[in-house]
């Protein structure tokens, strides 16, 4: 099962992280922020909220 198969929950934010659970598996993932002068912030990203990830490589081409 590939990551982008999965669902995931919000557990925790850390600086300049984002900790996520898989819904099935388990797996926790940690999500480096690419734009770290864009902070996470509680409020976009509370703890158990549902999130899914894409793949970037899948997006149409202009």
């Amino acid at each position: 099962m590939s990551v982008f198969d999965e669902k995931y929950r919000v557990v925790g934010i850390e600086g300049d992280r984002l900790l996520l659970r898989g819904v099935l598996s388990g797996a926790v993932l940690t999500i480096l922020n690419s734009e770290p002068e864009v902070p996470l912030t509680q409020e976009e990203y509370p703890i158990g909220k549902l999130i899914a990830l894409t793949d970037p490589a899948s997006a149409p081409v202009n």
